[in-house]
């Protein structure tokens, strides 16, 4: 047989859950009619509002440069692809 995941079973316990808010029955009444087990509701209940809600937040793509200062004062500003990355470790290496 195979298990449930952690997440599959969260996500059916929150469809339990919200079930028995929508019904109106009081939690003994709704775990007797759908043969869930009392303890095992309350122990769901509170495991689930425990768990901290997952917020995002909105990221801007924009052209960037990197920084790179020299010892010499000088700054480099280089476009953020991989050909001008690669060129300027090229550089560094050969100059060592």
């Amino acid at each position: 047989m195979e298990r449930e995941s952690r997440s599959e079973r969260s996500k059916h316990w929150r469809g339990v859950i919200g079930e028995q808010e929508a019904s109106g029955k009081s939690v003994r009444e709704f775990c007797r009619e759908q043969g869930v087990a009392e303890h095992a509701f309350y122990w769901w209940r509170r495991r689930l509002s425990e768990e901290k809600p997952v917020s995002f937040a909105l990221v801007e793509a924009r052209p960037a440069k990197f920084e790179l200062a020299l010892s010499s004062g000088e700054v480099l500003r280089i476009a953020p692809d991989v050909e001008s990355l690669r060129l300027v470790f090229e550089a560094l290496r050969a100059a060592r």
